[in-house]
Protein backbone atom coordinates (compact mmCIF):
# COMPACT_ATOMS: atom_id res chain seq x y z
CA UNK A 1 0.00 0.00 0.00
CA UNK A 2 1.49 3.57 -1.15
CA UNK A 3 0.29 6.85 0.50
CA UNK A 4 0.25 9.60 -1.38
CA UNK A 5 0.59 13.39 0.31
CA UNK A 6 -2.83 13.90 0.89
CA UNK A 7 -2.68 10.74 2.70
CA UNK A 8 -0.55 12.15 5.09
CA UNK A 9 -1.80 15.31 5.51
CA UNK A 10 -5.48 13.36 7.17
CA UNK A 11 -3.18 11.24 9.03
CA UNK A 12 -1.26 14.20 10.24
CA UNK A 13 -4.40 16.21 10.77
CA UNK A 14 -5.70 13.40 13.27
CA UNK A 15 -2.91 12.85 15.13
CA UNK A 16 -3.08 16.90 15.27
CA UNK A 17 0.74 16.58 14.19
CA UNK A 18 2.22 19.54 12.26
CA UNK A 19 4.23 19.09 9.23
CA UNK A 20 6.11 21.23 7.58
CA UNK A 21 5.61 21.02 3.56
CA UNK A 22 8.98 19.70 2.96
CA UNK A 23 8.42 17.03 5.43
CA UNK A 24 5.17 15.66 4.09
CA UNK A 25 6.79 13.73 0.83
CA UNK A 26 9.48 11.86 3.15
CA UNK A 27 6.80 11.16 5.77
CA UNK A 28 4.88 9.44 2.83
CA UNK A 29 7.75 7.15 1.65
CA UNK A 30 8.80 6.21 5.08
CA UNK A 31 5.07 5.02 6.43
CA UNK A 32 4.56 3.14 2.54
CA UNK A 33 7.57 1.40 3.55
CA UNK A 34 6.12 0.44 7.26
CA UNK A 35 2.88 -0.77 5.77
CA UNK A 36 4.44 -2.83 2.89
CA UNK A 37 6.77 -4.40 5.74
CA UNK A 38 3.40 -5.04 7.38
CA UNK A 39 2.11 -6.59 3.99
CA UNK A 40 5.01 -8.85 4.04
CA UNK A 41 4.82 -9.97 7.54
CA UNK A 42 0.93 -10.86 6.62
CA UNK A 43 1.85 -13.08 4.51
CA UNK A 44 4.03 -15.32 6.29
CA UNK A 45 2.09 -18.83 7.13
CA UNK A 46 1.63 -19.13 10.44
CA UNK A 47 -1.14 -22.32 10.41
CA UNK A 48 0.32 -24.65 12.96
CA UNK A 49 2.39 -22.64 14.99
CA UNK A 50 1.47 -22.53 18.63
CA UNK A 51 1.30 -19.19 19.98
CA UNK A 52 4.01 -18.31 22.69
CA UNK A 53 4.16 -16.39 25.92
CA UNK A 54 7.37 -15.04 25.62
CA UNK A 55 10.15 -15.42 22.23
CA UNK A 56 12.74 -17.36 24.62
CA UNK A 57 11.96 -20.18 26.58
CA UNK A 58 13.31 -19.72 29.91
CA UNK A 59 12.74 -20.08 33.31
CA UNK A 60 11.57 -16.97 35.08
CA UNK A 61 13.88 -15.86 37.68
CA UNK A 62 11.61 -14.93 40.39
CA UNK A 63 12.26 -13.34 43.88
CA UNK A 64 11.21 -14.37 47.26
CA UNK A 65 7.67 -12.35 48.42
CA UNK A 66 9.14 -10.57 51.24
CA UNK A 67 8.36 -7.22 52.87
CA UNK A 68 11.40 -5.13 52.35
CA UNK A 69 10.19 -2.39 53.96
CA UNK A 70 8.49 -1.03 57.27
CA UNK A 71 4.69 0.16 57.68
CA UNK A 72 4.86 4.08 57.55
CA UNK A 73 1.09 4.52 57.33
CA UNK A 74 0.72 5.69 60.70
CA UNK A 75 3.41 7.86 60.63
CA UNK A 76 2.71 9.73 56.97
CA UNK A 77 -0.88 9.85 57.79
CA UNK A 78 0.07 12.08 61.28
CA UNK A 79 1.06 14.78 59.14
CA UNK A 80 -2.42 14.88 56.58
CA UNK A 81 -4.95 17.20 57.92
CA UNK A 82 -7.96 14.58 57.59
CA UNK A 83 -7.62 11.12 58.42
CA UNK A 84 -10.48 8.21 59.00
CA UNK A 85 -10.30 4.46 59.84
CA UNK A 86 -6.53 4.83 58.12
CA UNK A 87 -7.74 6.37 54.93
CA UNK A 88 -6.94 9.73 53.41
CA UNK A 89 -9.98 12.17 53.42
CA UNK A 90 -9.57 15.08 50.69
CA UNK A 91 -12.54 17.23 49.37
CA UNK A 92 -15.31 16.85 47.05
CA UNK A 93 -14.53 17.90 43.42
CA UNK A 94 -16.80 16.39 41.35
CA UNK A 95 -21.03 16.69 42.49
Amino acid sequence: MSLDRSDVEKIAHLARLALDENQVEGYAAELSNILALVEQLEAADTDNIEPMAHPLHMAQRLREDQVTEPDCRDQNQAVAPLVENGLYLVPKVIE
